[in-house]
């Protein structure tokens, strides 16, 4: 059985201009995009079907709207491995072992727990598209760079509306008053 290193930077041939040594490298930081997302994908998915609370239906939808979202991440981030000569390690085992995000927690149901445990893993996964961003484009693959820029547009959108259901009671005080000092903290972030 070939391990996931040796596949990360076998190349089949292709017509694309990027000199292969740029290519593994550009496949090597796909393919971590690829467990990635599809580990965020499913961590929504987990969300979406345990959500408990008041704000059950708009968060159980949102849920689904943003893993349908990351499906469609999945597609193009492994199709861009292939069409680079590149092999796409897309398993749910291969996405298990090459994430970068930490594990979901089981143990909540409270809709604004899954809201704060997703805003974390959206923002890993934010950071990590525009680190990807940066190295692609150095690697001199505008193409990809274009895909992860496509992609992290979305993602800030979604870190945005899932940040919007935790700023109110992240500039409020023990109190429940808006504290001027809470507010300067929360815009210094």
């Amino acid at each position: 059985m070939t391990d996931h290193n040796t596949l990360a930077s076998r190349l089949y041939p292709t017509r694309i201009d990027i000199p292969a040594e740029a290519r593994v490298q550009i496949v090597v930081i796909l393919n971590k995009t690829l467990a990635a997302t599809a580990d965020l994908k499913t961590q929504t998915k987990q969300a979406h079907w345990n959500v408990k609370g008041t704000d059950f239906f708009q968060l159980h939808e949102l849920f689904d709207a943003m893993a349908a979202e990351l499906e469609a991440y999945i597609d193009m981030v492994a199709e861009r491995v292939t069409a680079l000569g590149g092999y796409a390690l897309g398993t749910a085992r291969a996405a298990a072992s090459n994430s970068i995000l930490p594990e979901y927690p089981f143990d909540i149901l409270e809709g604004m727990e899954h809201v704060k445990a997703l805003a974390d893993r959206f923002a890993l996964y934010a950071k990590h598209l525009r680190e990807a961003i940066d190295k692609t484009d150095n690697l001199g693959d505008a193409d990809t760079a274009d895909l992860y820029t496509e992609i992290s547009r979305t993602i800030d959108k979604r870190l945005w509306f899932l940040e919007a259901h935790l700023q109110v009671s992240e500039i409020k005080g023990e109190n429940g008053k808006t504290s001027t000092t809470a507010s300067k903290t929360a815009v210094l972030r």
